[in-house]
């Protein structure tokens, strides 16, 4: 596959989940009865909690990396995360059979750097900021060569993001709307690309937490804005939009709703609970923004991105 300077078209995000059927799961949708009697509405769950390495960020470190050159991926690839996207360029580089180095804020969760480094990873800790991370992995970089896989601002990334609406839409037809998380924005660019293609007349939505509004307020004013700060249970919306996501989501994204951090946990209790199935944080947001607009969603056919399953739990639950 050629690397991707644009937004992918519709063939080449077709071409993308040809290109890593192998590294990845087709993953189900379920449905909850209990749920939609609760929401008003009816529901369908894209469980990439049940990806491989949790996640779908696998789809999105499988389709950059293979895009890399021979010479590039004999190097070994690199990235800086404290969390799903490390885990899934550290599997990527193992199935590819090539060095991986992953940079990791030194307070991240002792379950994804064990599993980062039961993948092969070399792990390198960095104080717990951008900037730290950034120049850390400079560095590696310099030693070793290993081209760079970014967790979103990355149209190869978000290519292999848009696969999974568009299994969802493939899978499930009369959608309509499709809503999934936002943080950096890579699934939801994604979600919107594959959206508009498979679906064109289905509403496409965002959801965020209320703490780490910036797509939200990205979104209303028309102009990329920054999160102030970084409070919130879902650890993994707390990255900023890049101009490679804001643009295609502001060109093909209906609305985004916010929630509160309350919201979130009631949301999350409830899958927990009535879907038997462990999801992370991030991944109730959705969920929760339709029980807080029933104005909007009620009566409808809706399909939700459940974007992982990483918990840690000895944190939510302390």
């Amino acid at each position: 596959m050629k690397k991707l300077t644009l937004p992918p078209t519709f063939d080449q995000i077709r071409e993308t989940h040809d290109a890593i059927h192998s590294f990845i799961h087709k993953t189900p949708v379920i449905t909850c009865s209990q749920l939609d009697n609760i929401s008003g509405a009816h529901l369908f769950f894209k469980c990439e909690n049940f990806q491989k390495i949790g996640a779908f960020k696998m789809r999105g470190a499988s389709s950059a990396a293979l895009r890399l050159t021979p010479e590039e991926k004999k190097a070994g690839l690199a990235t800086h995360s404290s969390g799903n996207h490390a885990q899934a360029v550290a599997l990527s580089a193992k199935l590819m059979g090539i060095p991986a180095h992953i940079v990791m804020p030194d307070v991240s969760p002792t379950i994804k750097v064990n599993a980062t480094k039961g993948y092969g990873a070399n792990v390198y800790f960095c104080e717990n900021n951008q900037q730290a991370r950034e120049d850390t992995l400079a560095e590696i970089q310099e030693k070793t060569g290993a081209a760079f896989i970014h967790p979103y601002d990355d149209y190869n990334v978000i290519a292999g993001q848009a696969t999974a609406a568009k299994e969802l839409l493939e899978t499930i037809s009369g959608l309509d709307a499709v809503i999934a998380p936002i943080g950096g924005g890579g699934l939801m660019s994604g979600t919107a690309l594959s959206t508009k293609h498979l679906s064109s007349e289905t509403k496409i939505y965002g959801a965020e937490p209320e703490e780490v509004d910036d797509a939200f307020r990205s979104f209303t004013s028309g102009k990329l804005q920054k999160n102030t700060t970084i409070n919130t249970i879902a650890d993994g919306l707390r990255t900023n939009l890049s101009e490679k996501t804001f643009g295609i989501i502001k060109s093909h994204v209906d609305d985004i709703f916010t929630v509160s951090e309350q919201a979130i946990m009631e949301a999350m209790m409830l899958i927990y609970e009535r879907m038997k199935i462990v999801i992370e944080p991030s991944s109730a947001v959705p969920f929760a923004a339709i029980l807080a607009n029933p104005q909007i969603f009620r009566g409808k056919r809706i399909g939700i991105i459940i974007s992982g399953g990483n918990v840690d739990l000895p944190k939510i639950f302390s």
